[in-house]
């Protein structure tokens, strides 16, 4: 197929690295690590000013009606910076969930998080714990084969450790009720996969934005750091760990933009397409990590260093909507079933 983004795609993608770039310089996010909230002050509100959070609602519901493609290109940026912000359960999960489901729960938080007045946290069945629980106004949570909205105040937050200081992890204790009810049966169980697809998509997009950022820093590093009288990333052994890098997450990108195409165009084999995403992202990754690591060598071990903030990120997200490995499994699976049938 023939893919490239439009003008006006690239202007989305532009606007958005022009803003983490302003409001959030590595030192705003080192500094979230210690905030109460994990959150850097101002970044959510000019996120809700550029229309981030209602991107893919519907405009009579405040949203801008654009598709995953723009929201990839939104979060990847989000990575680079390594930017604290759970864009992914509000804009990517959340307001799709509740924009094609029916009932009060969609009447009373759609139009809430797609203009920014709320925000949501989304933990699908299996998830033990709850990302930015604390700070979201509405939980969307599975239990079974239901799917409920849940007012934050009517829930129990138990806060658990997190590798990335600036994510706040929560057990929640929480009870269902008619009214929170926002799909069940078998209705639950294709909006849990959707969402499962769509948070693996956006993690996976920020994931490559993480990986250009430690390469990119690292590549100026070793040009900078001189041993023998050369430059450090003269050597062939430091060219040939950036390059790994380099290959694999431009080998990865590419993935992520045909997953968000398939979630954009409703493909049906976009469940492949989101996991194959991930894997690949998941992997590059945590290779641009490692060799970023290695070239740096023990400057890299250190906290007052700023690569540990971007590791850490890449650590705790490969993980996060399913690893690598549970979405090579997942995609086996399909496959399988298909040469089956």
């Amino acid at each position: 197929m023939h893919f490239a983004f439009t003008p006006e795609q690239l202007a989305i993608r532009e606007s958005a690295r022009a803003l983490f770039k302003r409001a959030c310089p590595a030192e705003r996010v080192r500094e979230a690590w210690s905030s109460p909230d994990g959150l850097v002050p101002g970044l959510r509100g000019s996120l809700v000013e550029l229309g981030v959070p209602g991107m893919l609602a519907p405009h009579d519901e405040g949203g801008l009606e654009l598709t995953e493609i723009e929201l990839a290109l939104v979060l990847e940026e989000q990575g680079r910076f390594a930017a604290p912000c759970n864009v992914t359960d509000t804009a990517a999960v959340a307001v799709p969930l509740l924009r094609d489901a029916p009932g009060s729960a969609r009447m009373r938080w759609l139009k809430l998080l797609s203009t920014g007045a709320a925000t949501a946290a989304v933990a699908l069945e299996g998830v033990p714990y709850v990302l930015g629980a604390d700070i979201a106004d509405v939980l969307v949570l599975q239990r079974g084969d239901e799917i409920h909205a849940i007012d934050r105040a009517s829930a129990t937050l138990e806060a658990r450790a997190s590798i990335d200081g600036a994510r706040h992890l929560f057990r929640v204790a929480w009870s269902p009720s008619p009214a929170t009810l926002l799909a069940q049966g078998v209705a639950a169980k294709l909006a849990a996969s959707e969402a499962l697809d769509r948070g693996a998509v956006a993690v996976a997009a920020q994931l490559i934005g993480l990986a250009r950022h430690m390469i990119e820093t690292t590549v100026a590093y070793v040009k900078a750091r001189h041993q023998f009288g050369k430059p450090v990333g003269s050597f062939q052994a430091v060219k040939h760990h950036l390059a790994d890098a380099h290959i694999a997450v431009e080998m990865s990108a590419p993935a992520v933009y045909r997953a968000a195409w398939s979630l954009a165009h409703r493909a049906s084999d976009r469940s492949v397409h989101a996991s194959t995403a991930k894997a690949l992202a998941s992997d590059a990754a945590l290779l641009a990590a490692r060799k970023a690591l290695q070239c740096h060598g023990a400057i890299g071990y250190a906290f007052e260093n700023d690569l540990h903030l971007w590791m850490k990120r890449a650590w705790a997200l490969s993980a996060s909507w399913g690893d690598a490995a549970w979405h090579r499994e997942r995609v086996a699976g399909v496959l399988l079933s298909a040469g089956g049938n």
